[in-house]
């Protein structure tokens, strides 16, 4: 059984608060800078994840009455996907108005701890968090390859925390459960799971994940991409493959998946298309709670973007946002894609006209999101971000010309909330 352990670690960090220069309290769309590797002993933050849980015990939903729990990879030597990494950890007790020092969630001797994905049991009220480790000087390449020391493989595990983050069980192993032996590479998510709400599987706890095949041709494995996800019927004690779509054509290969559940119960899974000649993003749609695809992974060409992760979200169970760069071939210009019948998308808002990465996005009560992000001034991973924004920010395409274009710069008065960057330390 795994024990509740303390608090791993905690760096010096000063709380971040911003503050309104007219009223001296944080309007919903301020610009906060929550990971910055400035004076932490980190080299770069990458990869975040972010969880709202609503406070509950207020009666509230709204943004205020929301505990935020903000995951990244904090990368030790080099902003490399290789190297030592720790997965850190801040909480904002407040709907990301002000933030709680750094903590270490999970960190290994020469691995790499990351690619988060936290969920809420709705059953215990406990968070569930999922990582993805393997050792620190193998790179990517190897792992798809299948040429890497078995020791130093992707391996997938898992932790608990009945403390809504404060502290967490020590790191439990279900790579047996979760992994089939014909894959080398594999990743959970990043990004938030979800706990499905609607039909007989509502309970369910949904992480999506990928991998590639190491049984097939040497040539063939770094674009033997396809998608999964792996489910738990009993709170994150115990974990399972569900759906696999190996997708072993050269257009369509699957990668770095999120999901979001509709209220008629069907599961969207969109992902990264890494290393596929089709459209930079794809889509897949579950109608049994993520056993099997009712649609396999098909092309989204109406999103314009460039080959990086993103964040998905159904804000009321019929509409889809989808948070990611929207420039054909550079990450920046992190703009909010709409779908309100999930087999067309419109692009909407746009968040930050200048580099930008990796995200997530997590509703904060009926009308609004949070975003959490990486961005920079000349690279996309200088800092995680976090903003907020309505839901009525969210235009039409007629506003912002077609969907997708690619023929403007971007309009700065369209920008969601503020583009200051600055961090106001307590």
């Amino acid at each position: 059984m795994i024990t509740i352990s303390q608090v791993l670690s905690i760096r010096n960090h000063d709380i971040v608060r911003p503050m309104s220069a007219s009223s001296g309290t944080a309007s919903s769309s301020d610009d906060i800078v929550v990971f910055d590797p400035a004076g932490t002993g980190y080299d770069t933050f990458r990869i975040p994840a972010l969880l709202a849980i609503p406070s509950g015990s207020t009666g509230r939903t709204d943004q205020d009455h929301h505990v935020l729990l903000a995951f990244c990879e904090g990368r030790i030597e080099s902003a490399s996907d290789s190297g030592p990494i720790e997965l850190v950890l801040r909480r904002s007790l407040d709907g990301g108005r002000n933030w709680q020092p750094l903590q270490v969630v999970c960190q290994a001797d020469q691995k790499t701890c990351g690619n988060p994905v936290p969920v809420l049991d709705p059953a215990s009220g406990e968070v569930v968090l999922l990582t993805t480790q393997n050792g620190a000087r193998v790179d990517e390449g190897a792992l798809a390859l299948g040429t890497a020391n078995p020791a130093d493989g992707r391996r997938v595990f898992v932790q608990r925390s009945a403390d809504l983050g404060l502290s967490w069980t020590d790191p439990a192993e279900i790579t047996d459960s979760v992994k089939d032996p014909r894959w080398g590479w594999y990743a959970t998510g990043p990004g938030h799971g979800i706990a499905l709400q609607h039909g007989e599987n509502a309970g369910r706890l949904v992480v999506p994940a990928n991998h590639n095949r190491i049984d097939v041709a040497a040539r063939d494995r770094l674009s033997s991409n396809g998608g999964h996800c792996i489910l738990s019927d009993d709170g994150g004690h115990s974990w399972r493959i569900g759906f696999t779509d190996d997708n072993p054509d050269t257009l369509i290969n699957a990668n770095e998946t999120t999901v979001a559940e509709l209220a008629d119960g069907r599961l969207i899974f969109n992902a990264r298309n890494h290393h596929g000649t089709g459209s930079a993003r794809v889509q897949a749609i579950s109608e049994d709670g993520g056993e099997t695809l009712t649609t396999p992974y098909r092309e989204c060409p109406d999103i314009v973007a460039p080959n990086v992760q993103a964040g998905l979200l159904s804000p009321d169970g019929r509409q889809l946002l989808l948070t990611t760069p929207a420039h054909p071939t550079s990450r920046r210009e992190l703009t909010v894609y709409v779908s309100d019948d999930t087999a067309s998308w419109r692009r909407g808002a746009l968040i930050t006209a200048g580099p930008a990465g990796y995200c997530d996005v997590a509703a904060l009560g009926s009308d609004q999101f949070g975003v959490l992000y990486e961005a920079g001034k000349e690279a996309a991973h200088e800092r995680v971000r976090f903003r907020t924004a309505s839901l009525s920010c969210l235009v039409t395409p007629s506003d912002l010309g077609r969907p997708g274009r690619t023929d403007a710069e971007p309009n700065q008065d369209q920008l969601v909330g503020t583009t200051s960057d600055r961090k106001a330390q307590s």
